[in-house]
C-alpha cells in the first residue's frame, strides 16, 4: 500500500479521536505512551490530561510528543509529530479552560454534552487542562515534512 497524501493523512486523522500519545519520560528518555482522546481543531491535535499524570510532567519539561493513530483494521496509521503547550489548569467552571475541553469533549464525541455545567465542575474537579499541538510532521505520507 503506497503512503498517504497529507491532504489524506490529515483526513484520516480528523476522522478519528482515539489514538496512543507518546511523551518523553525524564528518568531515561524512554518514551512513555498513553492511550487518549482526541480531536484535530483548527489544525491542532487537542487532548485533554489532568494536571498529576505523568505525560504533562513530561510535556511541561520537553514538549515533543507524537500521536499514532490506526485504522480500524490496524494496517493503516497516521502519526503526528509536533511541540505541545499546555493551557491553564480549569480553575472556575466554565472558565476558558472548561469552554476549550467542552469542545474538544463535543468534537470527539461527535455529539453536544448533556450538562455543560456538570462538565465544567468535573473538569475543575479532576485538575484538567489542555494539551495541544500544531502538526509539524506526519508520517507515513510522499515525504512531506510541514513546518
Amino acid at each position: 500500500m503506497p503512503p498517504l497524501s497529507t491532504a489524506a493523512a490529515e483526513s484520516f486523522l480528523a476522522q478519528r479521536h482515539w489514538g496512543a500519545l507518546v511523551t518523553l519520560k525524564s528518568s531515561d528518555g524512554r518514551p512513555q505512551i498513553s492511550n487518549v482522546a482526541y480531536a484535530l481543531l483548527d489544525g491542532r491535535i487537542r487532548v485533554s490530561v489532568t494536571d498529576s499524570r505523568a505525560k504533562t510532567a513530561n510535556v511541561r519539561r520537553d514538549p515533543r510528543v507524537s500521536l499514532y493513530v490506526t485504522s480500524d483494521d490496524f494496517w493503516t496509521y497516521v502519526v503526528a509529530e509536533g511541540d505541545a503547550q499546555l493551557s491553564a489548569l480549569a480553575t472556575q467552571p466554565g472558565d476558558e479552560t472548561c469552554r476549550r475541553l467542552l469542545e474538544l469533549n463535543e468534537a470527539a464525541t461527535g455529539h453536544p454534552h448533556s450538562d455543560p455545567d456538570e462538565f465544567f465542575e468535573a473538569m475543575v474537579a479532576d485538575h484538567r487542562l489542555e494539551l495541544s499541538f500544531a502538526i509539524n510532521n506526519l508520517y507515513p505520507t510522499l515525504s512531506v515534512q510541514r513546518r
